[in-house]
């Protein structure tokens, strides 16, 4: 996938667990960490801007573009 998810080093960067997280935003910890994997099919805004809030962020910071290998 051309998507890549960095909300692990963000996570690490704001010394927050994936649970503390999911409480803050919200969201279950299972769908966090859907997200989080990189299995995750979309996100809502809304719940983009929670997790930006949450670590105080921007979406770029969780979120990168890497063309596919081909």
């Amino acid at each position: 996938m051309a998507i890549i998810v960095n909300m692990d080093v963000m996570l690490a960067r704001r010394k927050m667990s994936l649970s503390e997280l999911a409480e803050k935003v919200g969201l279950t910890l299972s769908n966090l960490s859907i997200l989080k994997t990189g299995k995750a099919k979309a996100i809502r805004f809304s719940t983009l801007e929670a997790i930006c809030k949450a670590l105080d962020c921007q979406p770029g910071d969780i979120l990168e573009y890497q063309p596919a290998q081909s």
